[in-house]
């Protein structure tokens, strides 16, 4: 086994940001239930994001904010309030990631969904009502507008450079950070995994 991080580690980074004016943006949503059988392997597995807002049932593309070409392809989502509520499918997580989102800003987030993010490498910032519907207002008017954060100094700049703090749990930090997935943590204590299991061993040698 490596203890090299599973996931990408979180340090800095700036995209295109994305507006997603929508409330209560829920995992169903995010990824529509009959989907969750389908493999993340799947060349098309990226498409699956907000389906149902971004395809017509015949496969073809609507006008939604996220097919349009300045912003097709940002990697920051700016968000409406209780983003991710509803189910505590992964899924929903998995397809950020397919589309290479890296942090989802909002003024709150469901719960499991919050903890899923953090899990698998995408920060979730959680700004105030009004800070969240300036930075959208701000991306709506200046398309293709970028926003950057710095989960070390805990503050994102927006498009008109104004910056932004946030708070963020140490430990959740400390993951992001480090790449670290639930396997990467138990791996990070490889060593004292091994000396515990040879202490072990040497003292009960019925168990080897």
């Amino acid at each position: 086994m490596s203890g090299k991080p599973k996931l990408e580690p979180f340090t800095t980074f700036a995209s295109v940001a994305v507006p997603i004016d929508i409330a209560n943006c829920d995992t169903d949503q995010i990824i529509p239930g009959r989907f969750l059988r389908k493999s993340a392997d799947d060349p098309d597995y990226h498409r699956i994001l907000l389906h149902d807002l971004r395809f017509k049932p015949d496969g073809s593309e609507t006008d939604f904010v996220y097919n349009r070409p300045p912003y097709r392809g940002g990697r920051i989502f700016v968000a409406d309030i209780n983003w991710g509520c509803g189910s505590s499918r992964e899924h929903a997580v998995s397809v950020l990631t397919a589309n290479g989102v890296r942090s989802v800003i909002a003024p709150s987030f469901g719960d499991i969904h919050y903890n899923n993010c953090i899990k698998n490498g995408v920060l979730p910032i959680q700004l105030s009502s009004e800070d969240c519907a300036t930075l959208r207002r701000q991306l709506r008017e200046s398309p293709g507008a970028e926003i950057a954060v710095d989960l070390e100094t805990q503050s994102l700049t927006g498009p008109d450079q104004t910056r932004y703090d946030f708070t963020i749990d140490a430990f959740d930090k400390h993951r992001l950070l480090n790449g670290l997935d639930d396997v990467g943590l138990t791996l990070a204590f490889e060593d004292e995994i091994s000396a515990f299991k040879t202490k072990y061993a040497a003292k009960h040698d019925w168990a080897t």
